[in-house]
């Protein structure tokens, strides 16, 4: 098997470093790629991701017999229904149902008909109508910009003049929702499908703010963690039954069944599991956590979702715990340096520890240089989260570049030490 995957980040790495420990592997490419896919496989820095024609005219030079896309933005522009007209096998979902991701107003209204537990809301176009809603509100309030924004498109605040701030720049462009602020902890699921069929995979859990006890700005995404202790098994079955039966019921009753990943993000309040938003791609960082988890031919896995045989594929996990951190850089998630000199990283150790780049670049000397805020995620394996904890924070006192920074407590909520 030939295989292309679409995206420069760590959880492109991540997925390219487990198809490239496939037995069916013929050929690894990405595009535009990293200096970590590089290491394992070809980068195409001509391709872009978002552009079907420039994806469709590499399958055709490279033979390649499957896409892998990795980022939202090649989705919602339609890149896989563009590869499924040429006949391409391809994992994501065609952009009708890639709107569960792009368009949060789309999605909220998917949930309230299909009666999926959620936080109440409303939906503004008029800066107006949004500013005389804030006025007249109380308590805590949650914004969410309803296009695609990188993990940045939430604020959260109980200041009236700062909601309207946010909101009245979200307004410019783009379609808002106010809703209600929920409290409880957060876990992320993953759900692999075939189109009929689907398996849950372990939950995770996202470390979004940028400052220690989770305080700070919203980032992409500064760690993660998987499996979560806390979800015990009762309430994976609750949001099975809650969350996840009626989304892929209400999926395939509007047409947006598609063969792919379904991202589903909670938060575990009082009042049971309510469904905060969907992805219609692997998140990152989970990605990086949850893929060293998955214990078969990734590439076979591949297969039986494309070929609708997932029923048929047993989906292993290792009974490990995964830890990951994100390394970023200075100034992130504001404005941030680029082309910094990476001077030294961590060893990968087998069923240990590895490290994902993230739009790192190989300049003309072959150094590896960083080109985004969030520079690397260095995951730890083991058989307790307390191992796994040390085993990531020991490799991210390798990784050396100048104004590199990084969360000390990710995952330290969920660790109860003896």
């Amino acid at each position: 098997m030939r295989v292309l995957v679409l995206g420069s980040g760590a959880r492109e790495h991540a997925i390219a470093w487990k198809f490239s420990k496939s037995n069916r592997l013929t050929g690894l490419y990405a595009a535009p790629g990293n200096a970590g896919t590089a290491e394992i496989g070809e980068n195409l820095e001509h391709v872009n991701p978002d552009k079907s024609s420039d994806v469709i005219a590499a399958c055709k030079e490279y033979q390649i017999d499957y896409v892998f896309v990795g980022p939202e933005a090649p989705l919602a522009a339609g890149v896989i229904d563009d590869l499924r007209k040429e006949g391409i096998a391809c994992f994501g979902p065609h952009k009708a149902a890639a709107q569960l991701e792009a368009s949060k107003v789309f999605s909220k209204q998917f949930m309230v008909r299909n009666g999926i537990p959620t936080a109440s809301s409303e939906e503004f176009s008029s800066f107006k109508a949004f500013k005389n809603y804030i006025k007249d509100s109380e308590g805590k309030l949650v914004i969410k910009k309803s296009g695609l924004a990188a993990g940045k498109g939430v604020f959260e605040s109980d200041d009236k003049n700062a909601l309207i701030s946010f909101g009245k720049d979200v307004l410019k462009n783009d379609k808002l929702l106010v809703e209600e602020f929920l409290t409880g902890y957060e876990i992320s699921i993953f759900t692999l499908s075939d189109g009929e069929n689907y398996v849950m995979l372990p939950p995770c859990a996202d470390f979004k703010k940028a400052g220690e006890g989770d305080s700070g700005l919203n980032t992409g995404g500064m760690g993660s963690i998987c499996p979560v202790p806390i979800a015990g098994q009762a309430l994976i079955e609750q949001i099975r039954k809650e969350v996840i039966e009626p989304t892929y019921a209400g999926m395939a009753k509007e047409g947006l069944s598609y063969k792919g990943i379904l991202y589903f993000g909670l938060m575990i309040t009082d009042k049971g599991p309510m469904l905060l938003e969907y992805n219609a791609r692997f998140g990152d960082p989970e990605t990086q956590a949850l893929i060293p988890l998955i214990n078969c031919d990734f590439a076979n896995l591949m297969q039986a979702i494309e070929m609708g045989t997932l029923n048929d594929f047993e989906v292993n996990i290792h009974p490990w715990f995964s830890l990951g951190v994100v390394v970023a850089a200075n100034g992130y998630p504001g404005k941030y340096k680029k082309g910094s000199e990476v001077e030294q990283l961590p060893k990968d150790l087998d069923r240990k520890r590895a490290t994902f780049h993230a739009s790192t670049v190989l300049d003309k000397e072959s150094v590896v240089r960083t080109g985004g805020g969030r520079c690397f995620t260095v995951v730890g394996l083991g058989d307790s989260l307390i191992e796994a904890s040390h085993a990531a924070y020991e490799g991210v006192k390798e990784v050396q570049f100048e104004g590199g920074w990084y969360r000390k407590d990710i995952g330290k909520k969920f660790i109860i030490e003896d």
